[in-house]
């Protein structure tokens, strides 16, 4: 449904500094205007604190829609304005000081608007940037530049409402069918320098978009940085623990970049393959990354392990004790990888696959990706995500390749929705719904 301002109300709140300038001229008398102003200032309250009052969408994205709203009627409001200006002038001759009191009305009235819509789009819309959120800030106040920063803002907010509100419908029109409610539950597993819960969601938006497919969902929440056989003995005691939880025997593994090397090593510790009836992984280094051995080779180690320490002490001030970001670092290297592939082969009897993506240039993500795209170009031939080769990707008895369909490409942070950013094309919620559906229909 597309977004529209309620005409008539926007044709009464408009109809306000007309009426000033009517009565600045001595053409309404100062009851009429009081009466006027009254009906004006109302039609004025409810775009701003109700606009949304003939366009109902689902609750979560209401908010949104209001700001688009209002969006909408300041364009619709200059226009009027701008009609009755020229109206003003050429038919009723409204002379220099009526004229001053139309500007100035208008200019409030705008302001007014522009405030109501400028603060919902900010709390609201997760795909503003950050100028375009400064702009909204700090340029409201100066006239015309502050409409085309609205607009630029409203067009990114309506984009997004629009994709939102088809993925709503979407989960809507299926949610009996609850076509990720697979036989064993779901375990998402992070992957390095980051935890499942604390402070971030590591998964973004993925999680909810499972669960209202039916999903049900735990996490790994191993050590944000640590060797993968020390997140390896976490993992198996989770998966411990929600066998016995919920009686379900087995779970399902979704495990993301270095966690999908921490969920095969866990794989082979004593009984927890029997616990495994599926492992997915998505964008995982199983042949490693070179650049990895060789930037832990060439930089000094006083500056490595200043890194280092930093590092492992900021994470134990947040509770998360026991932090090794050397350890964690160096069996992503290609040959510790290569040990770890002769030591750890393909478990049997659990259905194990892979996915990966890549990006097509360094601008397809912001820093660090960007920068680490280059670096990983000079060492492998094969397209990367940022961090992750494609060749380094493949794993298991299948391998997909989200291939890009724009000039952006796909990064590794995009793969779990780090930025909770709309990609055009590719919608990350819909390709997990896609990976837990295929395993609801394999009898997993």
């Amino acid at each position: 449904m597309k977004i529209t301002p309620s005409i008539p109300l926007t044709a009464a709140a408009a109809a306000l500094p007309s009426a000033a300038a009517l009565h600045g001229a001595g053409l309404i008398s100062g009851s009429v205007f009081a009466i006027l102003a009254v009906v004006c200032a109302a039609a004025v309250l409810i775009l701003c604190i109700h606009p949304s009052f003939f366009r109902k969408t689902a609750p979560e994205i209401q908010p949104l829609c209001n700001g688009c709203i209002l969006v909408k009627t300041i364009g619709l409001c200059v226009v009027f304005h701008i009609a009755a200006f020229i109206l003003l002038k050429t038919i009723l001759k409204i002379k220099l000081l009526p004229s001053l009191w139309f500007l100035l009305w208008c200019y409030g009235l705008i302001i007014l608007l522009i405030v109501f819509a400028g603060v919902r789009l900010v709390l609201k819309s997760r795909q503003l940037t950050l100028a375009q959120r400064i702009l909204l800030f700090t340029v409201f106040w100066i006239p015309v530049v502050d409409l085309f920063v609205i607009r630029s803002a409203g067009k990114t907010a309506y984009r997004e409402f629009d994709f939102e509100e088809s993925r709503i419908e979407l989960d809507n029109a299926r949610a009996e069918n609850e076509i990720c409610r697979t036989k064993y539950p779901i375990l998402l597993v992070h992957g390095i320098f980051f935890r499942d819960s604390n402070f971030f969601n590591y998964w973004g938006r993925i999680p909810a978009a499972l669960i209202k497919n039916g999903a049900q969902i735990y996490y790994g929440n191993q050590h944000s940085a640590a060797s993968v056989e020390e997140c390896a003995k976490e993992l198996s005691e989770k998966i411990s623990e929600i066998t016995k939880l919920t009686g379900c025997g087995k779970v399902n593994v979704i495990a993301h970049s270095k966690g999908g090397l921490d969920i095969r090593c866990a794989a082979d510790l004593p009984g927890i393959s029997d616990q495994i009836a599926s492992i997915t992984t998505i964008n995982t280094p199983h042949k490693g990354c070179r650049y990895a051995e060789v930037l832990l080779n060439r930089i000094p180690k006083a500056i490595l392990h200043f890194i280092a320490d930093n590092y492992d002490r900021t994470l134990d001030r947040f509770g998360d004790n026991g932090s090794d970001f050397i350890r964690g670092v160096t069996d992503l290297t290609a040959s510790r990888c290569a040990r770890f592939n002769d030591e750890h082969p393909i478990p049997e009897g659990v259905y194990c696959r892979s996915f990966g993506s890549y990006m097509k240039k360094p601008t397809s993500a912001g820093f660090p990706l960007n920068f680490a795209y280059l670096i990983v170009k000079l060492f492998s031939t094969s397209p990367n995500d940022g961090l992750v080769d494609v060749e380094s990707m493949r794993w298991g008895d299948s391998f997909m390749l989200f291939e890009p369909k724009t000039k952006r490409g796909i990064s590794h942070g995009d793969m779990i929705d780090l930025f909770r950013e709309n990609i055009s094309k590719f919608d990350v919620r819909e390709a997990y719904v896609d990976i837990v559906a295929d395993l609801k229909n394999k009898g997993y």
